[in-house]
């Protein structure tokens, strides 16, 4: 942006530098020779100048022929016998009064005026693009205006949330025909409220909606209406009814509203100021304000309801909320399909198992996971995205790049080899575990030293406590192989400990699954808004015994989890030795080249995981 700005600082300097050569080439031009006085005497007596103009100070006038390649002459007056002189020549004469005050004035004003028009135009053209607010516009609101030829969003455009987009097809309905919709004195909801993770398209679908209807869109973010002048972000709010109203039927779309409609609390604690307060309270007098009968639909977005002001939800505002969620298998592959017909694919490529390599992705992730496998593809030279530039792109995405530079000594490597292999044995035996699809040791950006990666049959939204106790067990796997095969254990299943113990802590704390404990719900749920992992500060509401019991039972579960891994590996020691070798051998392999992997019967347990399984990757062994 600096540089920017220093190129038309360019464009000034040069402007100026330009007038000043011109002004001076003027000048000199209406002169084009000066001589003496006496030059001038000897060429009238001589009847070699045709006209003079005699003014206050100087003389100026015509050759009858050039002298020198030169038609005029300026020369300065010196008192004496002009007139007679003149009387007793040919040439024609005459007396001026010249206005030098004016012409002085004329000379400078003229190139100022032209320099500050110049840069008018210029410091215009910066404001305009960087979006800069004059003292004078800082109440103006900041909203872009698209329209129907703008948005170019449909919902053709949009898939994957088929609930999501009949709720908002009813908004279409009523702007693109009022009477129809309110036959039976039934009204448009004042504000629908967008909900759910972010990349799920909350924005897209403003947009499609904008798209759909064909009216005016007028698109901000929350975080806008709030500046450093007090009293600003309410005169934003204003001003952008202001021009809806005159816009009407139109769309008002206010993206992260959070950040403008967070819960009030008394004297500001937990952060609030009054400058968000008073926007605040004007954003709700304005949706008491205005009739939705005028055409004009309140739509925001935002993926932290939880700390929205009661004020700003209750009916009559935000009427309706509508969630935009994670898409299921069907609706991820919807949303592969749209962005498929963006890219050239192989006629073959299978969309289904690309959607059940996916659980747990959102529309943005897969968005970027086709430009990556199209990136992927292009870089190997291929005609045609295949389904092996899908997989490099989702190891991309999940694990990170290929680390080849980082080299593992001998020791380490065999240890990731046993403990990747001891995972997908695990995975491979366990009953209702997702088939293995791919192990690898080579290491990863993300601080992977190598990774197991499963393919999941289908969505599931419930979880047993066996299949609970089946998750921690493959989890622990890894390090059960280290153990087995090197005698001692390593550093490399920090990551796998994490996860493991926050499974046993969940089935003694929430679900109410320990025989000890009971069916007591001992610490609520830490998660933000559908699933997202947020910090908790609430308080412990049990004793110290009961504590202690918890710590106890949670260390149970771990170490039976932790017997049945050694146990299951210990009868599969071949099959882990020699899977172990081939790893070590290949770096990555498949059920297709170490056919043990291939699970030995389908799952006959239709209960199911949890709602959030982890996307694709079961394991992976960090660097400490």
């Amino acid at each position: 942006m600096e540089k920017q700005q220093q190129f038309h600082i360019w464009y000034f300097v040069a402007a100026f530098v330009a007038l000043m050569t011109f002004q001076n080439w003027f000048s000199t031009a209406s002169v084009t020779q000066r001589i003496p006085y006496s030059t001038f005497l000897e060429h009238l007596e001589s009847d070699r100048i045709a006209t003079v103009t005699v003014e206050s100070e100087r003389i100026q006038g015509r050759y009858r022929d050039p002298i020198d390649g030169n038609t005029h002459f300026v020369t300065n007056i010196v008192p004496n016998d002009l007139t007679a002189r003149l009387e007793d020549s040919t040439a024609e004469f005459d007396g001026t009064v010249e206005n030098t005050a004016l012409g002085t004035i004329l000379s400078w004003v003229v190139p100022v005026l032209l320099i500050f028009a110049l840069w008018m135009f210029v410091f215009r053209r910066v404001i305009e693009k960087q979006n800069f607010g004059g003292m004078m516009n800082v109440g103006k609101s900041k909203a872009k205006v698209y329209v129907e030829k703008d948005t170019g969003v449909t919902f053709d455009d949009v898939a994957g949330v088929d609930e999501a987009k009949s709720e908002l097809k009813e908004i279409v309905d009523f702007l693109q025909e009022p009477e129809k919709f309110g036959r039976l004195g039934a009204r448009i909801p004042k504000g629908i409220l967008l909900t759910g993770p972010p990349g799920t398209g909350k924005t897209l679908f403003a947009r499609a909606v904008a798209g759909e209807a064909g009216v005016p869109f007028f698109s901000i973010s929350g975080s806008e209406f709030v500046e450093m002048f007090v009293g600003v972000g309410a005169a934003r709010v204003r001003d952008l009814f202001e021009q809806a109203r005159k816009a009407a039927p139109c769309i008002i779309f206010i993206d992260e509203l959070d950040a403008l409609g967070k819960r009030r609390s008394i004297g500001g604690f937990g952060g609030g100021t009054d400058e968000k307060e008073q926007t605040l309270n004007q954003l709700l007098a304005e949706l008491d304000g205005f009739d939705p009968r005028e055409g004009i639909v309140l739509l925001a977005a935002t993926n932290r309801p939880e700390i929205l002001d009661p004020a700003l939800m209750r009916a009559g505002r935000f009427d309706r909320q509508v969630v935009v969620d994670r898409p299921d298998k069907l609706g991820r592959a919807a949303i592969l399909r749209v962005h498929l017909r963006k890219v050239q694919v192989e006629p073959d490529l299978d969309v289904d198992a690309i959607a059940g390599l996916t659980p747990g992705f959102t529309g943005a992730e897969l968005a970027n996971l086709v430009n990556e496998a199209a990136i992927h593809a292009t870089r190997r030279g291929a005609d045609r995205v295949a389904m092996e530039d899908v997989t490099s792109a989702l190891e991309r995405v999940v694990a990170g790049m290929e680390r080849k530079g980082r080299l593992l000594n001998a020791r380490e490597r065999e240890t990731v080899a046993w403990h990747e292999m001891g995972h997908a044995l695990a995975a491979a035996t366990l009953p209702g575990a997702d088939p293995v699809h791919k192990v690898s040791i080579i290491p990863r950006t993300i601080g992977a030293l190598g990774y197991t990666m499963t393919r999941p049959t289908e969505d599931r939204f419930l979880i047993t406590r066996s299949e609970l106790e089946n998750r921690m067990v493959m989890l622990l796997a890894g390090r059960a192989a280290e153990q087995i095969a090197m005698g001692e254990v390593s550093t490399g299943a920090a990551d796998d400990l994490v996860r493991a113990t926050d499974i046993a802590r969940q089935i003694v704390t929430r679900f109410g699954m320990h025989e000890t404990l009971g069916q007591a719900v001992l610490e609520q749920d830490r998660g933000g808004f559908l699933g997202e992992d947020r910090v908790s500060f609430s308080p412990r509401d049990h004793s110290e015994a009961t504590a202690r019991e918890v710590d106890l039972a949670v260390r149970g579960l771990l170490e039976t989890a932790f017997d049945r891994a050694i146990a299951l590996l210990t009868e599969r020691h071949d099959d882990l030795e020699a899977g172990a070798k081939l790893l070590m051998e290949r770096e990555t392999i498949t059920p297709d080249d170490f056919p043990p992997l291939r699970p030995a019967a389908p799952a006959t347990d239709e209960a199911g995981k949890a709602r959030d399984a982890p996307p694709a990757k079961t394991s992976k062994g960090r660097a400490h």
